[in-house]
């Protein structure tokens, strides 16, 4: 991992993702204080609840995963500039008519491109806000997203239908926080949001896989049409993530990737019958093969951490949701075998 992080470029190495494997190369390697201190000194550079790596970071230094101290409320002024502004005003409009795209650019422009530089954390604060206050909520987290100082948990990890999510979740047995992760990956709340592949709503799920989790779950009557309703979407969303978890024996990551990638994919990416070795989960998602799925694993389960500490006030560890990640155990009988 050193020698290969050692032939990256400069931009490269800044990455928090490579400071993060530097940091534990030194340390897996370090034959004397000066090697551990340097360790030391990279995660702390990047040591903050902002992300993937920089959660593990922070794990590395003995801290936990807690909500930080809200940025200081906006004033009455901060949030007038983000209402009387015409670029987010028209913004809104738009998605309100179902422009979303059009709508998307426009709020983009006014946050982005109106002023040189883009908005301060401040400014992105109060459009944040008001696009919170208006339940627009992908607006509302991707702005909230961009400070670089300020950080507002509520604003970058709403808990829309919160009722419906918390209550289906424990009525299964499953993390309301994991759910929350997945949810503000997939969809960011948007309750039509449909992908290009043809899934659907807030848990975005394809059609073939909402009729078999339908059937599963002893959803009588159900139509692909109910797909945006909401709390049938939540209902078919999180039986078929409750039925994928028990199918890899409750690995956090594993079902991740397989909600995401399809489960065959996942179980092919551990060595088969029971022999190979026994990896850390962030070892496990460094080496997905698809991209896409391997960034979605992170930020799933980055997300859920954060969503926990919210939704508990208590310290969280992302390592405790990673687990370890082994080999396919061939004693074990597939729980679903037709699982889509």
């Amino acid at each position: 991992v050193l020698s290969a992080i050692q032939g990256m470029s400069d931009a490269a190495r800044k990455d928090p993702t490579w400071i993060y494997w530097r940091a534990r190369g030194l340390l897996a390697t370090a034959n004397g204080p000066a090697q551990r201190a340097e360790a030391t000194a990279l995660l702390e550079s990047i040591a903050s609840v902002r992300g993937f790596y920089e959660q593990l970071a922070l794990e590395e230094l003995g801290q936990k995963i807690s909500v930080p101290a809200r940025p200081a409320p906006l004033t009455p002024e901060e949030k007038d500039a983000a209402r009387l502004n015409g670029s987010l005003n028209r913004g809104l409009y738009a998605i309100a008519l179902g422009l979303r795209a059009e709508g998307n650019r426009e709020w983009n422009y006014g946050t982005n491109l109106a002023k040189q530089g883009g908005m301060s954390d401040r400014e992105l604060l109060a459009a944040a806000q008001f696009a919170c206050d208006r339940e627009v909520w992908d607006r509302c987290i991707n702005t909230s997203d961009r400070t670089k100082v300020e950080f507002d948990a509520e604003q970058r990890f709403p808990m829309p239908f919160r009722e419906s999510v918390v209550k289906r979740s424990r009525e299964i047995e499953l993390d309301p926080s994991y759910v929350y992760g997945l949810i503000r990956q997939e969809s960011r709340f948007i309750m039509n949001a449909r992908s290009s592949v043809g899934a659907s709503g807030l848990m975005q799920v394809m059609p073939a896989t909402a009729r078999w989790t339908a059937r599963k779950i002893g959803l009588t009557g159900f139509t692909i049409e109910q797909l945006n309703d909401r709390d049938t979407n939540i209902a078919i969303g999180t039986g078929y993530l409750r039925l994928v978890l028990d199918d890899f024996a409750g690995s956090m990551p594993l079902a991740a990737a397989a909600y995401n990638a399809g489960p065959s994919r996942p179980r092919n990416w551990r060595a088969p019958g029971g022999t190979g070795p026994v990896i850390e989960g962030a070892m496990w998602a460094e080496n997905v093969p698809f991209n896409e799925t391997r960034d979605y694993v992170k930020k799933v389960l980055s997300n859920a951490s954060m969503y926990a500490a919210i939704l508990t006030g208590q310290p969280q560890s992302l390592k405790a949701r990673l687990g370890l990640v082994g080999p396919r155990d061939a004693a074990q009988p597939e729980a679903n075998k037709d699982l889509p």
